[in-house]
């Protein structure tokens, strides 16, 4: 590494100086941005005191983030699933809080990732969570269990925040038939495929992100606690089972995480049409114990038209000047 860098002149004083991230990928703007912001946004998560690498990702300080840190606290599986969602929410660099969020509160921004305005280039954030993510995936490894049991891979499929982390027991021997190639592609829509209904229920949140979102994490998080409950059920027959046969353990776990794959496409299914049914058309529909409310005469009741928070009207009124104002 040293003698390349030195022939190619990117290095040149002595080997004990040398930094491989300094010589091979120096911290320039769009790195330290778009990079290193991600991982102090884990860092800031789990350990305390992170807000002094806040000058180095603005390019004031030559310290840079430590390769790795040891956490606060314990970090369970849940734990992880949730910083993979984060968007920077309650940094400096929090997505949902300038201009570019919309009047929704929108965490994301289309690419592409820098833009210029008057000769001036400028940089979208880019958060842990974006809306091009294929898929992600949490890993619990347990060596004090059978190999067959203790490990899982919590998968999900395109953007994190808006998409459930199913346990994929390492032992399984089948592909779930949503999670499958062929189940529809970039180009073709698929109702039986997790990542086209996955974006689906995303690409709908996005256009009123603020509302939508919080139905989205209820029932996020109805599943996974579910996930998560009877996890100590199946893995205790599974270790069960492994006493007695252990080749039958896989088609136990395959089952189950074939089962929740299945399961989850259907409820995400639901939740995409009942977003569409509440949101249509930008008005709400009104909700009553879990159902959406009806006349007397069975038709729906009349919509919430919320509109836009007062911080969007005022700089509506400013872009606009009087073109928009009731004069008589």
């Amino acid at each position: 590494m040293i003698s390349f860098a030195r022939q190619k002149g990117y290095f040149s004083g002595l080997n004990t100086d040398f930094s491989f991230a300094d010589t091979y990928a120096p911290a320039d703007f769009e790195a330290l941005r778009s990079c290193d912001a991600r991982v102090w946004s884990f860092y800031n998560m789990f350990c305390s005191g992170m807000d002094k690498y806040l000058p180095y990702l603005y390019g004031k300080s030559k310290e840079p983030l430590p390769l790795y840190i040891k956490p606060d606290r314990k970090i369970s599986p849940q734990n992880m699933m949730n910083a993979m969602r984060d968007h920077f929410e309650g940094t400096p660099f929090d997505m949902t809080k300038d201009v570019g969020a919309g009047p929704f509160a929108c965490p994301y921004r289309w690419r592409p990732l820098t833009f210029k305005v008057d000769s001036v280039e400028y940089i979208n954030e880019r958060a842990i969570a974006t809306q091009q993510t294929g898929f992600s995936f949490v890993a619990q490894m347990r060596n004090y269990l059978p190999n067959p049991i203790g490990g899982v891979l919590w998968f999900g499929v395109d953007d994190a925040a808006t998409s459930v982390y199913i346990p994929m027991y390492c032992s399984i021997t089948e592909v779930p038939e949503c999670f499958k190639v062929g189940n529809g592609d970039l180009l073709t829509f698929s109702w039986t495929s997790a990542f086209w209904i996955s974006n689906w229920v995303a690409n709908m949140a996005y256009s009123k992100y603020n509302y939508m979102s919080a139905d989205i994490r209820l029932v996020q998080k109805k599943l996974e606690d579910e996930f998560k409950a009877s996890q100590p059920v199946i893995e205790k027959s599974a270790i069960d089972l492994y006493s007695q046969s252990p080749e039958k353990v896989a088609k136990l776990l395959n089952d189950y995480s074939i089962s929740k794959a299945q399961s989850t496409l259907e409820s995400w299914k639901k939740l995409g049409e009942y977003l569409m049914v509440k949101y249509i058309d930008g008005n709400i529909k009104r909700e009553k114990d879990g159902k959406f409310q009806r006349t007397n005469d069975g038709v729906s009741a009349k919509p919430l038209q919320p509109g836009y928070s007062k911080e969007f009207y005022k700089s509506i009124v400013k872009d606009t000047g009087d073109r928009l104002k009731v004069s008589f």
